[in-house]
Protein backbone atom coordinates (compact mmCIF):
# COMPACT_ATOMS: atom_id res chain seq x y z
CA UNK A 1 0.00 0.00 0.00
CA UNK A 2 1.96 2.67 -1.45
CA UNK A 3 0.87 6.00 -0.19
CA UNK A 4 0.78 8.89 -3.00
CA UNK A 5 3.55 11.42 -2.97
CA UNK A 6 1.16 14.65 -2.43
CA UNK A 7 -0.71 12.44 0.32
CA UNK A 8 2.93 12.19 2.28
CA UNK A 9 3.49 15.92 2.39
CA UNK A 10 0.12 16.40 3.89
CA UNK A 11 1.01 13.70 6.26
CA UNK A 12 4.32 15.30 7.06
CA UNK A 13 2.60 18.83 7.57
CA UNK A 14 0.22 16.99 9.95
CA UNK A 15 3.21 15.34 11.94
CA UNK A 16 4.59 18.96 12.89
CA UNK A 17 0.93 19.70 14.28
CA UNK A 18 0.77 16.85 16.49
CA UNK A 19 4.51 17.16 17.43
CA UNK A 20 3.41 20.65 18.70
CA UNK A 21 0.05 19.58 20.42
CA UNK A 22 2.66 17.29 22.40
CA UNK A 23 4.61 19.92 23.46
CA UNK A 24 1.87 22.21 23.98
CA UNK A 25 -0.14 19.39 26.11
CA UNK A 26 -3.09 21.10 26.98
CA UNK A 27 -6.13 19.48 28.54
CA UNK A 28 -9.20 20.23 25.98
CA UNK A 29 -11.23 16.70 26.62
CA UNK A 30 -12.14 15.25 30.18
CA UNK A 31 -13.71 12.09 30.43
CA UNK A 32 -15.41 10.78 33.78
CA UNK A 33 -16.48 7.07 33.83
CA UNK A 34 -19.08 8.28 36.61
CA UNK A 35 -20.26 4.28 37.03
CA UNK A 36 -19.41 0.92 36.27
CA UNK A 37 -22.96 -0.11 36.55
CA UNK A 38 -25.06 -0.18 33.55
CA UNK A 39 -28.69 -1.71 32.00
CA UNK A 40 -27.17 -4.05 29.33
CA UNK A 41 -24.35 -6.53 29.66
CA UNK A 42 -22.73 -5.80 25.42
CA UNK A 43 -20.87 -8.19 23.90
CA UNK A 44 -18.20 -6.19 22.86
CA UNK A 45 -17.94 -3.75 26.35
CA UNK A 46 -14.21 -2.77 27.04
CA UNK A 47 -15.07 -2.23 31.23
CA UNK A 48 -16.60 -5.13 31.36
CA UNK A 49 -19.79 -3.00 33.45
CA UNK A 50 -22.77 -5.01 34.94
CA UNK A 51 -25.92 -4.11 36.02
CA UNK A 52 -24.20 -4.82 39.53
CA UNK A 53 -20.76 -4.05 40.21
CA UNK A 54 -18.74 -4.26 43.33
CA UNK A 55 -17.20 -1.19 42.36
CA UNK A 56 -19.03 1.68 43.82
CA UNK A 57 -20.27 5.17 41.79
CA UNK A 58 -17.71 8.34 42.48
CA UNK A 59 -19.44 10.61 44.67
CA UNK A 60 -20.23 13.78 42.50
CA UNK A 61 -18.30 15.82 45.00
CA UNK A 62 -15.09 14.05 44.63
CA UNK A 63 -15.33 14.40 40.74
CA UNK A 64 -16.14 18.06 41.06
CA UNK A 65 -13.15 18.49 43.30
CA UNK A 66 -11.12 17.43 40.45
CA UNK A 67 -12.88 20.07 38.33
CA UNK A 68 -12.20 22.87 40.83
CA UNK A 69 -8.06 21.77 40.49
CA UNK A 70 -8.10 22.41 36.63
CA UNK A 71 -10.39 25.97 36.60
CA UNK A 72 -7.57 28.10 36.99
CA UNK A 73 -5.42 26.19 34.04
CA UNK A 74 -7.95 25.90 31.52
CA UNK A 75 -10.49 27.59 29.75
CA UNK A 76 -13.23 26.00 30.53
CA UNK A 77 -15.35 27.09 27.86
CA UNK A 78 -12.83 24.69 25.43
CA UNK A 79 -12.86 22.22 27.98
CA UNK A 80 -15.24 19.43 27.06
CA UNK A 81 -16.70 17.40 30.11
CA UNK A 82 -17.33 13.75 28.43
CA UNK A 83 -19.66 11.67 31.13
CA UNK A 84 -19.55 7.90 30.71
CA UNK A 85 -19.77 4.51 32.11
CA UNK A 86 -21.08 2.09 32.33
CA UNK A 87 -24.27 4.09 32.01
CA UNK A 88 -24.50 7.76 33.00
CA UNK A 89 -27.94 7.88 33.46
CA UNK A 90 -28.36 5.30 35.94
CA UNK A 91 -26.90 8.23 38.35
CA UNK A 92 -30.31 10.17 39.22
CA UNK A 93 -27.62 13.16 40.34
CA UNK A 94 -26.56 13.55 37.07
CA UNK A 95 -28.29 16.85 36.47
CA UNK A 96 -26.95 18.53 39.56
CA UNK A 97 -23.37 17.35 38.47
CA UNK A 98 -23.91 18.52 35.14
CA UNK A 99 -25.69 22.17 36.34
CA UNK A 100 -22.24 22.72 38.94
CA UNK A 101 -20.35 22.13 35.52
CA UNK A 102 -22.62 24.35 33.71
CA UNK A 103 -21.95 27.06 36.33
CA UNK A 104 -18.34 26.64 36.29
CA UNK A 105 -18.48 27.38 32.35
CA UNK A 106 -17.47 23.70 31.54
CA UNK A 107 -19.15 22.06 27.98
CA UNK A 108 -20.34 18.81 29.04
CA UNK A 109 -21.94 15.80 26.96
CA UNK A 110 -22.80 12.34 27.75
CA UNK A 111 -22.15 9.09 26.20
CA UNK A 112 -25.26 6.65 26.33
CA UNK A 113 -27.13 3.20 25.09
CA UNK A 114 -30.52 5.72 25.22
CA UNK A 115 -32.22 2.88 27.02
CA UNK A 116 -33.33 5.24 29.45
CA UNK A 117 -33.57 8.88 27.61
CA UNK A 118 -36.85 9.98 27.39
CA UNK A 119 -38.68 12.89 26.82
CA UNK A 120 -38.78 14.33 30.93
CA UNK A 121 -35.25 13.11 31.35
CA UNK A 122 -33.97 15.02 28.31
CA UNK A 123 -35.81 18.25 29.42
CA UNK A 124 -33.88 17.98 32.94
CA UNK A 125 -30.24 17.28 31.30
CA UNK A 126 -30.35 20.09 28.76
CA UNK A 127 -32.08 22.55 32.23
CA UNK A 128 -28.85 21.37 33.37
CA UNK A 129 -26.51 22.18 30.50
CA UNK A 130 -26.59 19.15 28.54
CA UNK A 131 -24.18 20.59 25.38
CA UNK A 132 -23.68 17.11 23.44
CA UNK A 133 -24.76 13.19 23.46
CA UNK A 134 -23.27 10.24 21.76
CA UNK A 135 -25.88 7.15 21.06
CA UNK A 136 -24.85 3.81 20.33
CA UNK A 137 -26.62 2.10 17.36
CA UNK A 138 -25.05 -1.13 16.27
CA UNK A 139 -26.93 -2.81 13.60
CA UNK A 140 -30.52 -2.89 12.61
CA UNK A 141 -33.26 -4.61 15.13
CA UNK A 142 -31.84 -8.14 15.76
CA UNK A 143 -28.25 -7.18 15.30
CA UNK A 144 -27.82 -4.34 17.73
CA UNK A 145 -30.03 -6.33 20.33
CA UNK A 146 -27.74 -9.48 19.77
CA UNK A 147 -24.83 -6.60 20.83
CA UNK A 148 -26.38 -5.11 23.22
CA UNK A 149 -27.90 -8.63 24.64
CA UNK A 150 -31.15 -6.55 25.31
CA UNK A 151 -34.33 -7.39 23.12
CA UNK A 152 -35.43 -3.90 23.62
CA UNK A 153 -32.10 -2.09 23.15
CA UNK A 154 -33.13 -1.19 19.41
CA UNK A 155 -35.96 -0.06 20.09
CA UNK A 156 -34.83 2.55 22.48
CA UNK A 157 -31.91 3.62 21.00
CA UNK A 158 -34.30 4.55 17.79
CA UNK A 159 -36.40 6.56 20.53
CA UNK A 160 -33.57 8.47 21.71
CA UNK A 161 -31.68 8.89 18.61
CA UNK A 162 -35.15 10.30 17.16
CA UNK A 163 -35.41 12.47 20.11
CA UNK A 164 -32.52 14.22 19.89
CA UNK A 165 -33.11 14.69 16.40
CA UNK A 166 -35.73 17.10 17.46
CA UNK A 167 -34.03 18.97 19.90
CA UNK A 168 -33.75 22.50 18.72
CA UNK A 169 -29.81 23.62 18.46
CA UNK A 170 -28.49 20.27 20.09
CA UNK A 171 -25.22 18.27 18.86
CA UNK A 172 -25.14 15.10 18.87
CA UNK A 173 -23.47 11.99 17.23
CA UNK A 174 -24.14 7.73 16.72
CA UNK A 175 -21.39 5.51 16.88
CA UNK A 176 -21.63 2.40 15.13
CA UNK A 177 -19.39 -0.53 15.92
CA UNK A 178 -19.00 -2.54 12.48
CA UNK A 179 -18.75 -6.51 13.45
CA UNK A 180 -19.33 -9.64 11.31
CA UNK A 181 -22.69 -9.73 12.23
CA UNK A 182 -24.11 -6.10 10.70
CA UNK A 183 -21.29 -5.46 7.96
CA UNK A 184 -23.77 -6.41 5.05
CA UNK A 185 -26.18 -3.79 6.79
CA UNK A 186 -24.29 -0.40 6.15
CA UNK A 187 -26.56 0.68 3.68
CA UNK A 188 -29.46 0.28 5.61
CA UNK A 189 -28.15 1.41 9.11
CA UNK A 190 -27.36 4.62 7.10
CA UNK A 191 -30.93 5.09 5.40
CA UNK A 192 -32.53 4.55 8.76
CA UNK A 193 -30.19 7.32 10.44
CA UNK A 194 -31.18 9.43 7.78
CA UNK A 195 -34.89 9.25 7.80
CA UNK A 196 -34.38 10.36 11.74
CA UNK A 197 -32.87 12.70 11.08
CA UNK A 198 -29.26 12.29 12.24
CA UNK A 199 -26.72 15.02 11.06
CA UNK A 200 -23.61 13.43 12.30
CA UNK A 201 -22.43 9.18 12.26
CA UNK A 202 -19.56 7.76 13.79
CA UNK A 203 -18.31 4.42 12.72
CA UNK A 204 -15.54 2.11 14.18
CA UNK A 205 -14.44 -1.37 14.01
CA UNK A 206 -14.46 -3.48 17.58
CA UNK A 207 -11.28 -3.72 19.72
CA UNK A 208 -9.48 -6.62 20.68
CA UNK A 209 -10.10 -6.08 24.61
CA UNK A 210 -12.90 -6.30 26.88
CA UNK A 211 -15.64 -8.94 26.24
CA UNK A 212 -14.64 -8.98 22.83
CA UNK A 213 -11.20 -10.26 22.81
CA UNK A 214 -12.26 -13.67 22.03
CA UNK A 215 -15.83 -13.48 20.45
CA UNK A 216 -15.20 -14.29 16.90
CA UNK A 217 -18.19 -13.28 15.90
CA UNK A 218 -16.77 -9.44 17.07
CA UNK A 219 -13.91 -9.76 14.01
CA UNK A 220 -14.17 -8.63 10.90
CA UNK A 221 -12.00 -10.56 8.23
CA UNK A 222 -9.75 -8.65 6.00
CA UNK A 223 -12.31 -7.88 2.79
CA UNK A 224 -14.76 -7.12 5.25
CA UNK A 225 -12.85 -4.76 7.00
CA UNK A 226 -11.67 -2.75 3.46
CA UNK A 227 -15.04 -2.66 3.09
CA UNK A 228 -16.18 -0.40 5.98
CA UNK A 229 -13.67 2.50 4.58
CA UNK A 230 -15.14 1.91 0.96
CA UNK A 231 -18.77 2.49 2.59
CA UNK A 232 -17.30 5.36 3.92
CA UNK A 233 -15.75 6.99 1.42
CA UNK A 234 -18.88 6.51 -0.80
CA UNK A 235 -21.26 7.68 1.60
CA UNK A 236 -19.12 11.18 2.41
CA UNK A 237 -19.38 11.52 -1.45
CA UNK A 238 -22.72 11.73 -1.17
CA UNK A 239 -23.04 14.10 1.10
CA UNK A 240 -26.15 12.85 2.59
CA UNK A 241 -24.79 12.71 6.06
CA UNK A 242 -21.27 13.43 7.85
CA UNK A 243 -19.66 10.58 8.82
CA UNK A 244 -16.20 9.51 9.53
CA UNK A 245 -13.95 6.49 10.89
CA UNK A 246 -13.39 6.91 14.87
CA UNK A 247 -9.97 7.45 16.08
CA UNK A 248 -8.90 4.24 16.17
CA UNK A 249 -5.79 3.59 13.98
CA UNK A 250 -3.60 4.90 10.71
CA UNK A 251 -4.95 4.03 7.42
CA UNK A 252 -2.03 4.26 5.04
CA UNK A 253 -4.03 5.28 1.40
CA UNK A 254 -7.18 5.53 3.27
CA UNK A 255 -5.75 8.72 5.51
CA UNK A 256 -7.65 11.60 4.79
CA UNK A 257 -10.42 9.97 2.91
CA UNK A 258 -12.49 8.78 6.14
CA UNK A 259 -11.87 11.29 8.61
CA UNK A 260 -11.90 14.89 8.08
CA UNK A 261 -8.48 14.67 10.08
CA UNK A 262 -5.20 12.33 9.55
CA UNK A 263 -4.72 9.51 12.35
CA UNK A 264 -4.12 11.25 16.13
CA UNK A 265 -4.11 9.05 19.15
CA UNK A 266 -4.56 12.34 21.73
CA UNK A 267 -5.14 10.35 24.70
CA UNK A 268 -2.82 11.85 27.30
CA UNK A 269 -2.08 14.29 25.03
CA UNK A 270 -5.14 16.82 25.02
CA UNK A 271 -7.74 14.00 26.47
CA UNK A 272 -7.71 12.82 30.06
CA UNK A 273 -10.01 10.57 32.09
CA UNK A 274 -10.96 10.35 35.88
CA UNK A 275 -12.41 6.42 36.25
CA UNK A 276 -14.31 5.49 38.56
CA UNK A 277 -12.16 4.47 41.21
CA UNK A 278 -10.19 7.66 41.67
CA UNK A 279 -7.59 6.53 39.01
CA UNK A 280 -6.12 9.20 36.26
CA UNK A 281 -5.48 8.34 32.88
CA UNK A 282 -6.41 9.04 29.43
CA UNK A 283 -9.65 7.90 27.54
CA UNK A 284 -11.21 5.85 29.84
CA UNK A 285 -10.37 2.11 28.15
CA UNK A 286 -6.75 2.34 29.49
CA UNK A 287 -6.20 0.89 32.67
CA UNK A 288 -3.61 -0.95 34.07
CA UNK A 289 0.36 0.24 33.17
CA UNK A 290 -1.38 3.55 31.87
CA UNK A 291 -2.71 4.84 35.16
CA UNK A 292 -1.21 7.81 36.24
CA UNK A 293 -2.06 8.54 39.56
CA UNK A 294 -5.34 8.70 41.79
CA UNK A 295 -7.57 11.89 42.65
CA UNK A 296 -8.00 10.40 46.47
CA UNK A 297 -3.72 10.65 46.76
CA UNK A 298 -2.96 13.11 43.78
CA UNK A 299 -3.82 16.66 42.66
CA UNK A 300 -5.12 16.02 38.71
CA UNK A 301 -3.75 19.12 37.28
CA UNK A 302 0.07 18.53 38.87
CA UNK A 303 -0.29 14.87 37.30
CA UNK A 304 -1.32 16.24 34.11
CA UNK A 305 1.51 18.65 33.67
CA UNK A 306 3.99 16.32 35.62
CA UNK A 307 3.57 12.34 34.03
CA UNK A 308 2.02 11.53 31.16
CA UNK A 309 5.31 10.80 29.45
CA UNK A 310 3.93 7.34 28.44
CA UNK A 311 1.50 9.23 25.86
CA UNK A 312 3.77 12.05 25.49
CA UNK A 313 6.42 10.13 24.42
CA UNK A 314 5.87 7.15 22.31
CA UNK A 315 9.13 5.89 20.89
CA UNK A 316 8.93 2.89 23.41
CA UNK A 317 5.95 1.09 21.30
CA UNK A 318 8.57 1.10 18.48
CA UNK A 319 9.09 -2.67 18.98
CA UNK A 320 7.96 -5.88 17.44
CA UNK A 321 5.80 -5.17 14.17
CA UNK A 322 6.34 -1.72 15.04
CA UNK A 323 10.25 -1.75 14.87
CA UNK A 324 10.72 -1.64 11.51
CA UNK A 325 7.24 -0.21 9.87
CA UNK A 326 7.86 2.44 7.18
CA UNK A 327 4.81 4.49 8.37
CA UNK A 328 6.00 4.65 12.02
CA UNK A 329 6.75 8.01 11.49
CA UNK A 330 3.23 8.52 11.17
CA UNK A 331 1.51 6.16 13.07
CA UNK A 332 3.82 6.19 15.99
CA UNK A 333 2.50 2.61 17.33
CA UNK A 334 -1.22 2.64 17.03
CA UNK A 335 -4.11 3.70 19.42
CA UNK A 336 -2.95 3.58 23.04
CA UNK A 337 -6.18 1.62 23.78
CA UNK A 338 -4.84 -0.86 21.50
CA UNK A 339 -1.40 -1.93 23.48
CA UNK A 340 -1.90 -4.28 26.33
CA UNK A 341 -0.53 -4.01 29.74
CA UNK A 342 2.92 -4.98 28.84
CA UNK A 343 2.92 -2.45 26.03
CA UNK A 344 2.82 -4.98 22.94
CA UNK A 345 0.20 -3.74 20.03
CA UNK A 346 -2.54 -5.95 19.75
CA UNK A 347 -4.16 -4.63 16.56
CA UNK A 348 -2.25 -3.06 13.80
CA UNK A 349 -5.22 -1.19 10.93
CA UNK A 350 -2.54 -0.61 8.56
CA UNK A 351 -1.01 -4.36 8.73
CA UNK A 352 -4.75 -5.65 8.39
CA UNK A 353 -5.27 -3.40 5.02
CA UNK A 354 -1.99 -4.42 3.31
Amino acid sequence: MKIPFKKKIALELFRQIKKNDVKLHELTYLFWETTLRCNLRCLHCGSDCKIETPVKDMPKEDFLRVIDEITPFVNPNKTMIAITGGEPLLRQDLESVGAELHKRGYPWGIVTNGMLLNEKRLKSLLQSGLRSATVSLDGLENSHNWMRNSPQSFKNAVKAISLLANTPNFRFDVCTCTTHRNISELEKIKNLLISLGLKEWRIFTVSPIGRAKNNPDMQLDNEQFRSVFEFIKKTKQEKKIAVNYDCEGFLGNYEGEVRNHFFTCRAGINIGSVLVDGSISACPDLRGNFIQGNIYKDNFWQVWNNRYQVFRDRSWAKRGICADCKVWRYCEGNGMHLHDDKGDLMFCHYNYLI
